[in-house]
């Protein structure tokens, strides 16, 4: 590089450097470079590390010949081990040649791949590429075309398909009519009688295939692995700039779903928000832009509600007494309720055998807990949904003539808005487990920044994948809203976590002052 131009391509498997004009390459001097020899180094280290007889010749500092550099560069590509990377134009043909080149060189040969699929009996069998052996094609990729409709990208991994074979889908159990067999080659689109093993084909019009599913014989049944999607990481409320446009939001997103297993979209049964979770604000970003531009949706994205809870930590004792006349038959309702902290698995009971003597008929129960239910459905400090909560009717009376069920529904309900403030009441928040994956270098970072998010650590190790960390915590979930953006930030893109909901725990004083302030301007709004 020569400030933004590009002086020369070197090919560091070949040490050479070329020069471009018009898409054609001319061979230049290798002129000495203190980057390019440290990527030499590298490149050569990385090569060698494939292959023991190839290590000991680095170590020798003797020089690899081009077919140890090849065989180096394919044992690593085929395990997994080496990435090659390509410095190449995008908008004209430069350095595309040597891409090529290599990438025919070094990367696996299709007819000497295996792969393991599974069968009705869930015994495992090795799948040969051979266009003659028992249909088996793995659905990689989906793309609603607003032409052609949905297209289903597949690789052929055993047997071959013809556009009038029966597809059968093993995950379904059901029996598809394509609509065209189709070679996708960049913007065009290929229609073609046959595909074989080792190909990559389109599929159109199966609509009940999504992304990962196998396809084979219902007579002989065979499901491959699909494809391993990352957990979403980031969630956002969705709100629809247009008045009636909820309906196309969810009719759009279904759609990009089949496209990108990535996404989740819901609505929340807490806050009623329609929430969009993908992989981070990039993704959103992007999503939000295919609303716009393929289904004519314009959408704002802000920051989900959290879905709080409110609770009581002292114990309180509370008439309610509904008496009313106005002529004819009056209404009378009169309870005694014991209000107590609970810490069982239910968010709330409700007893009644303290009740003795008949002072309350037992006709009446259902009626003083459907009353309290209606209450703990909206807490009186913030709103919330109203846990951890133990009622007990002990005592009461009644009128033989005006008592009614509407009465003894509305009675209970007094006493509870006369025992709740009484009761100390508390704001609960949500506690979600994070499992955050980094490079080992960036542990520290990662866990401090999970530190200042009043997160505790539980634990951390080695994880599954070379030079990666895990970090387990438990952290507020309110406080998890760009944690994906730092992590991606600090890690350079390769950092990546899952949070699943653990308990609730009560707030802070400071935070719970925020959410009952928050909830006042809510309702004034």
């Amino acid at each position: 590089m020569e400030g933004a131009a590009v002086k020369a391509y070197v090919n560091l498997a070949t040490n050479k450097a070329y020069e471009y004009s018009g898409g054609k390459g001319i061979e230049v001097a290798l002129i000495s470079d203190s980057n390019v020899d440290s990527m030499r180094d590298i490149f050569k280290e990385a090569v060698a590390s494939t292959d023991e007889e190839l290590m000991e010749k680095f170590f020798m500092e003797e020089e690899l010949t081009p077919e140890e550099v090849l065989k180096g560069l394919a044992n690593g590509v085929l395990a997994g081990e080496i990435y090659p990377v390509f410095a190449c134009s995008g908008t004209n043909p430069d350095a595309v040649d040597i891409m090529l080149d290599i990438l025919s060189e070094i990367a696996p040969v299709a007819s000497t791949a295996k792969e393991v699929a599974i069968k009705a009996n869930d015994e495992t069998t090795e799948l040969a590429c051979d266009e003659n052996g028992p249909l088996a094609a793995v659905c990689f990729k989906t793309i609603a075309d607003p032409f052609v409709g949905k297209m289903s990208f597949f690789k052929i991994v055993s047997g071959k398909i013809s556009s009038d074979t029966p597809i059968y889908n093993a995950a379904t159990g059901e029996t598809e009519r394509m609509g065209k067999l189709l070679f996708v080659k960049g913007a065009k689109q290929e229609e073609t009688a046959v595909v074989g093993a080792g190909d990559i084909a389109v599929l159109t019009k199966l609509s009940n295939t999504n992304t990962g599913d196998t396809i084979c014989s219902s007579k002989g049944i065979l499901k491959l692995k699909g494809v391993d999607s990352p957990a979403p990481c980031l969630s956002m409320a969705v709100k629809a700039r247009k008045k009636g446009d909820e309906e196309k939001i969810a009719s759009g997103l279904r759609k990009l779903m089949e496209e990108d297993p990535t996404i989740k979209f819901g609505t929340s049964d807490e806050t009623r928000e329609q929430i969009l979770s993908g992989l981070g604000e990039q993704h959103l970003d992007i999503i939000v832009n295919k609303l716009k531009n393929k289904f004519g949706v314009e959408v704002d994205l802000t920051v989900p509600r959290v879905a709080y809870r409110e609770t009581i930590r002292k114990v309180v004792d509370k008439q309610g007494r509904h008496k009313k006349q106005s002529g004819g038959h009056g209404q009378f309702g009169d309870v005694y309720i014991r209000f107590e902290p609970y810490s069982g698995e239910e968010d709330f009971v409700f007893t009644s055998d303290e009740v003795v003597g008949g002072a309350v008929p037992k006709n009446y129960f259902p009626a003083v807990e459907k009353g309290l239910r209606e209450c703990i459905a909206k807490g009186m400090v913030a709103g919330y949904p109203m846990v951890g909560i133990k009622a007990a009717l002990h005592f009461g009376s009644y009128h033989p003539v005006d008592s009614s069920e509407i009465a003894f529904k509305m009675a209970a309900q007094l006493a509870f808005k006369a025992a709740i403030p009484e009761a100390d009441p508390a704001i609960l928040e949500p506690i979600g487990t994070v499992k955050a994956y980094m490079p080992d270098d960036n542990l520290g970072d990662i866990m401090s920044d999970i530190t200042k998010r009043r997160g505790r650590v539980l634990g951390m190790g080695a994880a599954g994948e070379p030079k990666m960390q895990e970090l387990v915590a438990e952290v507020p979930m309110a406080e998890m809203g760009d944690f994906s953006t730092v992590l991606r930030s600090v890690t350079q893109g390769r950092g990546h976590f899952s949070m699943e909901f653990a308990r609730y725990e009560e707030a802070p004083g400071n935070i719970a002052q925020k959410v009952i302030e928050d909830a006042k301007k809510a309702q004034e709004e």
